[in-house]
């Protein structure tokens, strides 16, 4: 509590803090003074509040507070809330690693940015290599069939690779519908 109080800078909660470590020395001290002795039920009172309070309260408190205190974010209350989180941040790591990968094209090659079928530990969000990965791979993206993948596949190896998705859609013939996919999903590694 004394933390959550330094944390905060709330008197409210040093004043909690002052009440449970009073507690806690009323326990201890009737503890010692009554070790040998005929304990009277004030004392008895006293050492029971003086051991449960702190204990208990303490416990209950800091639940109350933590959010206010630790600043945790809530828990999507719906299986749909949760999908919509999961997505925004698989969304924001792909961000990350494109914005790595104009910066540092050579470090997102050693990453293996866009190279699901290569064992790394970077996590780029689902992005694929449309310059680099086979053809199991690039078919694995929303609308992409193994035979269109191997289309974009021979293309590659005929024009040097790719440098968007538009690039990739007009080159390789593929259905306009999947140019958005490709944006999305896509990464042009040279």
């Amino acid at each position: 509590m004394l933390y959550a109080a330094v944390r905060r800078r709330s008197a409210a909660l040093g004043l909690s803090a002052a009440g449970y470590a009073a507690l806690t020395a009323a326990w201890l001290y009737n503890s010692v003074v009554y070790e040998d002795v005929p304990t009277p039920w004030p004392a008895t009172a006293a050492i029971v509040i003086g051991a449960l309070g702190p204990w208990l309260g303490g416990t209950l408190h800091s639940f109350l507070i933590r959010k206010r205190v630790f600043g945790l974010a809530s828990q999507p209350s719906t299986l749909n809330e949760h999908a919509l989180a999961v997505a925004q941040h698989r969304r924001t790591l792909r961000q990350q690693a494109r914005e790595l990968a104009e910066r540092d094209p050579a470090m997102a090659r050693e990453l293996r940015i866009g190279r699901p079928d290569l064992p790394r530990q970077y996590d780029d969000g689902g992005l694929v290599d449309l310059n680099r990965a086979p053809a199991p791979i690039i078919a694995s993206l929303p609308g992409m069939t193994l035979a269109l993948a191997d289309q974009v596949v021979r293309v590659r190896e005929q024009v040097g690779g790719f440098v968007s998705a538009e690039d990739v859609s007009a080159a390789a013939s593929l259905p306009p519908h999947l140019t958005a996919d490709l944006a999305e999903y896509g990464i042009f590694l040279s």
